[in-house]
């Protein structure tokens, strides 16, 4: 079993929708400061305008660990 984190990082638009940055294998002792921090950073140099729209606010940020299991089908 192979198990893979990822920060996942939402954010809110001038378009009223939310779009998400992701950034895989996080450090293990990354702070909820540092994150709040990258996320205000993402917002105030406003570098990503996905569909057009600006970034305007952070909305959440989460680590999701996944598990995954391979099977080999070759019977």
């Amino acid at each position: 079993m192979e198990q893979t984190k990822r920060l996942l990082m939402t954010f809110k638009t001038t378009d009223d929708k939310k779009v998400s940055l992701s950034v895989d294998n996080p450090r293990e002792d990354i702070t909820e400061s540092e994150i709040k921090d990258a996320m205000d950073l993402v917002v105030s140099k406003n570098i990503f305008a996905p569909n057009g729209a600006d970034i305007i606010s952070a909305v959440e940020a989460k680590v999701v660990v996944t598990d995954t299991t391979s099977y080999d089908l070759e019977l």
